[in-house]
């Protein structure tokens, strides 16, 4: 089985497909190294990333395709799925075929994977959007962590940077180890590790206690359903809710 293993980046997915395309090869499976298992039954080819080839296969998606296939493979490959790199690959080489009438198409299974991969992607960043909580911190720094199932943190920090643009913030995913800094003015996606206690501004812990006690006076009592709570607000979200600890 034909296997390319890249360094996880974007930019090394588009060299994958750029060598794949002209090579005239068909992987069965495109992977990040890190999630690459040896197998002796394996032909393994180590992708190089080059940023040259990265540039024309991204252009060409968006000129003989369409800017919302571009799209859609950017957050198809933010998914992390393990055969999402494949389910891209089958995705434009159909694309360079039919151009941008391709997302017309959604009978065809290369389409529908890629379609509903975006789907579940943009309902849990629309969710998040609702249940990120910030913390201020010493310093005036608001600080939320998430464990989002999918790497969504470069896709809610436009919208942050546009709510609270007078604000210095982290959204830290502490799954992943990355977060989006923003300073008030510029933001940017980098590793955040936090070993140490975070030390709360002196009126942090009055305005979460503050916080809860509204939450509490507001639920009606004989109308409580923890599992229609769950249904829509799986418990995976729960961890980083001021409202919840």
């Amino acid at each position: 089985m034909l296997c390319y293993i890249y360094d996880g980046s974007f930019d090394g997915l588009l060299t994958a497909i750029y060598d794949a395309y002209y090579r005239r090869e068909v992987p069965k499976r495109i992977l990040f190294f890190e999630d690459y298992e040896e197998n002796f039954l394996d032909k393994k080819v180590n992708i190089h990333t080059d940023t040259e080839k990265a540039r024309r296969v991204y252009e060409s998606i968006k000129t003989k395709i369409s800017k919302r296939a571009l799209e859609n493979i950017f957050y198809t490959y933010l998914s992390e799925l393990e055969d999402a790199g494949v389910w891209i690959y089958q995705y434009l080489k159909l694309g360079w075929k039919m151009g941008g009438s391709i997302d017309d198409n959604i009978a065809d299974e290369r389409v529908l994977k890629i379609h509903k991969t975006r789907l579940s992607i943009d309902r849990e960043r629309h969710l998040m959007l609702g249940l990120l909580r910030f913390r201020c911190l010493e310093g005036d720094i608001y600080y939320a962590p998430i464990e989002p199932k999918y790497n969504i943190v470069g896709l809610i920090a436009p919208h942050f940077v546009e709510r609270l643009s007078d604000q210095s913030w982290i959204i830290h995913d502490v799954k992943r180890g990355v977060g989006a800094v923003y300073n008030g003015k510029d933001w940017i996606i980098r590793d955040v590790n936090i070993d140490n206690e975070l030390k709360f501004n002196r009126n942090e812990v009055k305005y979460q206690e503050l916080w809860k006690e509204y939450f509490k006076s507001i639920a009606i009592k004989n109308r409580i359903n923890p599992k229609l709570q769950k249904r829509n607000m799986p418990m995976r979200y729960w961890r980083y809710l001021v409202e919840k600890n």
